[in-house]
């Protein structure tokens, strides 16, 4: 089979219409899509909400139908990529987001949401992008870039067979989420909802149970890993499942720039700012030497009175999840300060008998997902080898 000619992506593409909502229909409401809806790990649409239109952020602009394919135009290394489903058409999409609208007749949907996902595509973004703490590209950009275009019979074809590969590191995905609904489910049972605390558990704040509460991390920027130096954790390397990805990457500067900041086993990270506001991460021995940065706050549990794996499992609940939502600071974006953790976060405070049983369980649910996660990578790295066979011609 022939290689593909390269097409440029802006030339087989429609408009798409904008609008004003709280100026078109302010006693009206409208579905919502911001970057903060699209599930980067999964690349769908999984957070849309219903806004008032007299409510609508001034990113609030786009119209989208089903079909469209939305690239997120910030940190691209992220890859927030979705395809509009049938549910969502009509909604409104971020101005954060490059939507594009491909012209049937020429270019085939499922084929440039596949071709948008690829390692190909993400490289050529990631090498254009502008500015170093908050990397972006334009709309512009991501409509001058170029596509292997085959026939439409022919997009139709890979995209199938790269869709039946995606479903099945899909179905990974769904297993670790069943894990984590494990989870919370024996912490409910063993502890009862944190909201209304049940058991009559006395509350305590982080400070009183952590040997060091509220200790921002290096504030050094990150390089090409290297398994010389410890990995650099930042907000954006922790999955939503709490869990690291597997982009690493080192901490740049010199060993004393970073060295305080290495994480010991048990160790609890607490994101400070952004969109993930709240995210956390318990760092344990088999994910090896790390340094975290500076938008994470580092708590130590005293082994003795409070356990990171119930700490973590309680961050993991809805109390947690409205605690956070309460108390973020909405200035240029969201923030929660180290004193709002250590000293104003109280969490019910159980006999340590009791999260040791836990921990226990936990340990052995860990190894589970453990397993999964190493199969999901295994999976990955064939889906991507597959997607540069598909946009080569050879598939």
């Amino acid at each position: 089979m022939s290689v593909p000619p390269l097409r440029v992506v802006g030339e087989l593409v429609e408009t798409v219409s904008s609008w004003a909502p709280e100026r078109d229909d302010p006693d009206g409401a409208f579905m919502y899509v911001d970057l903060s809806a699209v599930d980067q790990d999964a690349k769908v649409v999984s957070g849309a909400r219903e806004l008032l239109c007299s409510d609508a952020p001034s990113r609030a602009r786009q119209l989208i139908r089903v079909g469209d394919v939305l690239v997120s135009t910030v940190r691209p290394n992220l890859n927030g990529v979705a395809h509009v489903p049938p549910e969502l058409d009509g909604a409104t999409a971020s101005t954060g987001f490059c939507v594009l609208r491909p012209r049937p007749s020429q270019l085939y949907d499922r084929y440039l949401y596949q071709w948008v996902k690829s390692p190909r595509f993400v490289r050529d973004m990631v090498r254009k992008a502008t500015g170093a703490s908050y990397p972006a590209v334009s709309d512009r950009t991501v409509c001058e870039s170029k596509i292997p275009l085959p026939p439409v019979r022919e997009q139709r074809r890979i995209a199938e067979i790269l869709d039946k590969a995606d479903a099945l590191r899909a179905r990974r995905r769904a297993a670790l989420t069943k894990l984590d609904e494990l989870t919370h489910s024996i912490f409910l049972d063993t502890f009862g909802d944190p909201a209304t605390n049940p058991k009559g558990w006395s509350r305590t704040s982080l400070e009183r149970v952590c040997t060091i509460a509220g200790e921002y991390g290096a504030n050094v920027t990150s390089k090409e890993f290297d398994a010389e130096l410890p990995r650099y954790v930042r907000i954006t390397d922790i999955t939503e499942e709490g869990a690291l990805n597997d982009q690493p990457v080192s901490p740049g500067g010199e060993p004393n720039d970073w060295q305080r900041y290495e994480l010991a086993p048990g160790d609890v990270l607490f994101a400070r700012s952004g969109a993930t506001v709240g995210k956390t991460y318990v760092h344990r021995e088999h994910n090896g030497s790390c340094v975290f940065a500076g938008y994470l706050i580092r708590f130590r549990p005293n082994r003795h009175e409070l356990l990171p794996e119930y700490l973590f499992a309680f961050t993991r609940t809805g109390a947690y999840r409205a605690w956070v939502a309460a108390r973020q600071r909405v200035v240029a974006q969201p923030n929660i300060n180290a004193k709002q953790y250590g000293h104003e976060l109280l969490i019910p405070l159980p006999p340590i008998r009791l999260q040791e049983a836990f921990a226990a369980r936990m340990e052995h649910i860990e190894g589970m997902k453990s397993l999964l996660r190493i199969s999901r990578t295994h999976l990955d790295a064939l889906f991507a080898a597959l997607q540069d066979t598909a946009f080569r011609g050879e598939l």
